[in-house]
């Protein structure tokens, strides 16, 4: 049995495949962030509409999701940033091509084993923490104290100092881990 729901189990498949065509040809895969992220480490807690991608070639990114059916949406009103696959429910954005704009360090990202199909790399779960106190933090996302939190509780081995670090870069100084303990 699956920890995700079937549509979210879905497009980490169809990432994970992805993440290995762009690595057999020799490009450094696409990193899940935003509420992808928080879903695959809350296993379902969180839901999200979609997956937001780092991705330091996105005109190779995006020319192998279109070679995988993904098509980009046409119409009045509709935003041309992401991408949807006629087979997924959720659609995938390009958000940036250096992670949490150049602070999170690569060498804490995860790399998750999805079935057959591969491999997916994702944001570690320090920084996706210290992404939702940044948020939290500007007074405009109340609920991402709620992610941080939940992330924080569900995790059993977090490079405590590192995190530490990483929240205060986000929030100002504002918050660190304590705060966090002191919530949780």
């Amino acid at each position: 049995m699956s920890l995700w729901r079937p549509q979210f189990e879905d497009a980490l498949k169809m990432l994970a495949q992805i993440s290995a065509a762009m690595d057999e040809r020799g490009y450094t895969p696409p990193v899940l962030v935003g509420g992808g992220a928080v879903e695959l480490y809350t296993q379902g807690m969180v839901n999200t509409g979609d997956f937001d991608l780092v991705a330091t070639q996105q005109e190779v990114l995006e020319a192998i999701m279109a070679q995988h059916g993904f098509v980009r949406p046409k119409g009045a009103g509709i935003s041309l940033r992401g991408w949807i696959h006629p087979d997924l429910k959720l659609g995938f954005e390009v958000v940036g091509s250096r992670l949490l704009d150049g602070l999170a360090d690569y060498d804490h990202l995860q790399i998750v084993e999805i079935s057959d199909n591969g491999a997916v790399a994702v944001i570690s779960i320090e920084d996706l923490i210290a992404d939702r106190m940044g948020q939290y933090s500007s007074g405009s996302a109340d609920e991402m104290l709620g992610q941080a939190k939940a992330m924080f509780t569900l995790s059993k081995e977090l490079d405590r100092d590192y995190m530490d670090r990483r929240i205060r870069e986000e929030t100002a100084q504002e918050y660190g881990v304590q705060d966090l303990e002191d919530e949780a």
